[in-house]
């Protein structure tokens, strides 16, 4: 590709070189250097990628990007000397450099380039929110693929291309493996793509030059606040309001009281969506739901849609997430029965997972709630259900806050009529000692508990003495399939566990 083609959609400067030169690949990471590439110099809170400008362009870029002006004086002084005898004897030419204003979004402008633009050939929907992004784009994904449409999907537990995934980074992969994702999708038929977008995300111009069809606004509440993220709360929401000046239709909730304000640069119309007050997409009566092994919740719909609507993830707080979905997908011009359809399917890895091989015998799921507040409005939540027994399992991370571990003791010991102690990831530390802290918690609500160290077999105990009544909740691991202990990481996976186990001991197909 001709660097003036890859330049494509972007404000820059030539310093030195010519807009004729050929690129062999675009690359932001200087182990990844090659003869003839372009790459971008980044910059991080950690690194600089121009500090390996002139390795790069040693080890044959034939193009570099830059933004920073220091660098840029020494590389054109480097290039300089460079371009007699070195450059003679290395048989090339001095590099072609570029300057930019920011090379992250020149990054997300050359990648799409570069891959040839594939998210304007996909309906790409982002959803950006301090909670909800996860559950509300698995549920978009589930009702298109209802449709008959093949989905590719992109967030926190990775990136999905129909029932294929592929590990990310990051909720919102870098600009480069983002397109190449998209390419993938394309490739792979999706005619669909719904992903998370991270406010850090829109901050770097990860998702720069791409258009959306839809974006959503799910709600906002102080996060990622640190050096390293965002300085305050306003610059985490003025961050998020990026995303819809690159949207189509803007799906809000307008439950959040900020929804206005962080909708505020839509170039399009803003679509609302509520559960107290007049929207154009409104859950009432709103109630829990549990049949079985069917643990969730069921609501009206109506406005621009009438329907009696369940789905099968317990807490109110996940109407939020499906009105959303619908609002999106009832826009789109999907029909009402697919939609209620989709819905009644879905479900999240690690998630409130429902675990339906129990069904008749108990009802058990899986999530990752591994701090105390996600504890607790797990397990309150759990127990407005008035299950016989309510039971929870867990253990504590090594090498983490000992408040963590008795915060979420006295969460179990306030809701949980048993608790089972067991191993989380106990990396260099002792279970035994983790639990000591677990136990203290557990001590000021008075709370039972019982001790299996080995998680396998705290599992299959509690799969061994279930009763039709009591709801199980296994948190801590959730969509990790993992256990780290002393530095090693070992397969482990909670699903498969207990798939295997019902299979043994119930004798039954899995659904």
């Amino acid at each position: 590709m001709r660097l003036s083609e890859l330049l494509a959609g972007m404000e820059y400067k030539l310093l030195q070189g010519s807009l004729e030169t050929e690129v062999t690949a675009l690359v932001y990471d200087s182990r990844k250097v090659e003869k003839g590439c372009a790459f971008v110099c980044l910059k991080g809170a950690k690194f600089d990628g121009h500090v390996f400008a002139a390795q790069a362009v040693s080890e044959g870029a034939a193009t570099l990007l830059v933004e920073d002006e220091a660098a840029v004086a020494d590389l054109m002084k480097n290039a300089g000397a460079q371009s007699g005898a070195t450059a003679e004897a290395q048989g090339s030419e001095a590099p072609t450099v570029i300057r930019v204003e920011n090379t992250r979004e020149a990054l997300a402008y050359a990648a799409k380039n570069w891959f040839g633009n594939p998210a304007s050939k996909l309906k790409v929907i982002g959803l950006t929110g301090t909670k909800g992004k996860t559950t509300t784009t698995h549920m978009i994904k589930k009702i298109l693929e209802e449709a008959g449409n093949k989905v590719g999907m992109i967030g926190t537990l990775g990136a999905f291309i129909g029932e294929e995934k592929f590990k990310t980074a990051n909720t919102t992969p870098e600009s480069y493996e983002l397109q190449r994702l998209f390419a993938k999708m394309l490739e792979e038929g999706c005619t669909y793509a719904v992903m998370e977008v991270s406010s850090q995300a829109l901050k770097l111009g990860r998702t720069a030059g791409i258009e959306f069809a839809y974006g959503a606004f799910l709600n906002i509440t102080p996060d990622h606040i640190s050096p390293d993220e965002h300085k305050d709360f306003q610059e985490y929401l003025d961050c998020k309001k990026l995303l819809f000046r690159q949207t189509g239709p803007v799906i809000a909730n307008k439950d959040d009281p900020r929804w206005q304000e962080a909708t505020e640069l839509a170039k399009d119309r803003v679509v609302t969506v509520s559960q107290k007050g007049e929207a154009d997409y409104m859950a009432s009566e709103v109630q829990n739901l549990w049949e079985g092994s069917y643990l969730g919740v069921t609501f009206r719909l109506s406005g621009k849609m009438d329907a009696q609507v369940s789905i099968p993830m317990p807490g109110t707080f996940n109407v939020e997430n499906a009105l959303i979905a619908i609002a999106i997908t009832a826009e789109m011009g999907i029909p009402k029965e697919t939609i209620l359809a989709g819905l009644k399917k879905v479900y999240v890895k690690g998630r409130t997972q429902l675990m339906t091989c129990m069904a008749g015998h108990g009802t058990m799921l899986i999530d990752y709630a591994h701090n105390a507040v996600s504890a607790e409005n797990l397990l309150s939540m759990l127990k407005s259900y008035n299950p016989e027994r309510l039971i929870c399992l867990f253990g504590g991370g090594g090498n983490r806050a000992k408040a963590r571990r008795f915060d979420m003791g006295e969460a179990s010991g306030k809701y949980a009529d048993l608790t089972v102690l067991t191993m989380d990831n106990p990396r260099d530390e002792e279970v035994e000692e983790i639990n000591k802290t677990i136990i203290e918690g557990l001590a000021v609500h008075g709370g039972k508990y019982i001790t299996i160290i080995d998680r396998e077999e705290a599992i299959h105990y509690l799969i061994d003495n279930a009763r039709p009544g009591d709801i199980i909740a296994l948190l801590g691991k959730g969509h990790e399939e993992y256990q780290e202990i002393k530095g090693q990481k070992y397969y482990f996976s909670e699903e498969k566990i207990i798939e295997a186990y019902c299979r043994e001991k119930f004798g039954q197909a899995l659904d």
